[in-house]
């Protein structure tokens, strides 16, 4: 498949953001997107016509209930059929920040046995309490499974920000070892929060802004190709977006979220 031919849908309803942002880092990367309300989706029937699927950030339909609840369970109703289709196809869909919360409650993520019927983890209310919109530090943590990130350099640390009041990762208490055994085992760990230096933030804020388990701060499922995370890389995409960048006297054209969404386009121009 050539870049030109690979199509990109954002999805949106009420409450999403950063799906003109997303838009634009992907027609920069010379692939096709669209940014398409659900309810044309619904109404077409034309998910299968897209490559890639992405779940951007906000706060979709309020997150009444709790967070990417409602979407989750609005999108399986009304075009699960669909969404099955496109999964068991292995095209990839990403879920950024509230559409990382999103998949975890849609049962894409993690996924340990393909899509299930109940949420396997949580993003639960950030410890400490309250929306968090900063910039911070992630370390690649995969070896090679999730197609968004398999040329990023395992141990590499990334500068993106985030802004969430419910990104905190979790299992279930009483089976939380053993899941992330099987995270580790699987290959399914993506990111996780550090220092600047790369040293794990260890639930020490801020650091890890959200007190979430093991600092993770993204995940894929066992095909490695659905991933969620909760840092918006593209808000990282070009230099200007820095937020130092009027102290640098000489910095890259682009930031360290185009890291992860070229390896998406990359996995597919080499696959297909």
């Amino acid at each position: 498949m050539k870049r030109e031919e690979v199509k990109v849908c954002v999805l949106r309803v009420g409450g999403t953001n950063c799906d003109a942002e997303t838009k634009r880092a992907f027609e920069e990367l010379k692939v096709q997107a669209d940014i398409v309300h659900a309810n044309d989706v619904v109404r077409r029937r034309n998910l299968l016509e897209y490559h890639v699927l992405i779940f951007p950030g906000g706060f979709a339909h309020g997150d009444y209930v709790r967070a990417g609840a409602i979407w989750a369970k609005w999108i399986l109703a009304k075009l699960g059929t669909e969404l099955k289709a496109f999964v068991d196809e292995n095209r990839p869909i990403l879920g950024i920040c509230n559409g990382f919360q999103v998949l975890v409650e849609a049962g894409l993520l993690p996924g340990f046995d393909g899509m299930s019927l109940y949420p396997e983890a949580a993003l639960a209310t950030n410890l400490p309490p309250g929306y968090n919109c900063r910039w911070i530090n992630l370390k690649q943590e995969n070896r090679g499974k999730c197609v968004f990130t398999r040329h990023i350099p395992k141990g590499k640390t990334l500068y993106i920000p985030v802004a969430h009041s419910e990104g905190r990762f979790m299992f279930v208490k009483q089976k939380e070892k053993q899941l992330l055994e099987r995270l580790y085992e699987t290959d399914q760990l993506v990111f996780r929060y550090c220092s600047k230096n790369g040293e794990y933030a260890q639930g020490s804020f801020p650091a890890n802004p959200n007190g979430s388990f093991h600092d993770i701060a993204g995940i894929c499922n066992s095909e490695g190709t659905i991933f969620g995370l909760m840092p918006h890389p593209e808000r990282a995409f070009y230099w200007w977006q820095q937020p130092d960048w009027t102290k640098q006297m000489q910095m890259p054209q682009y930031g360290d979220g185009k890291l992860v969404l070229e390896g998406v386009i990359e996995y597919l121009t080499k696959k297909f």
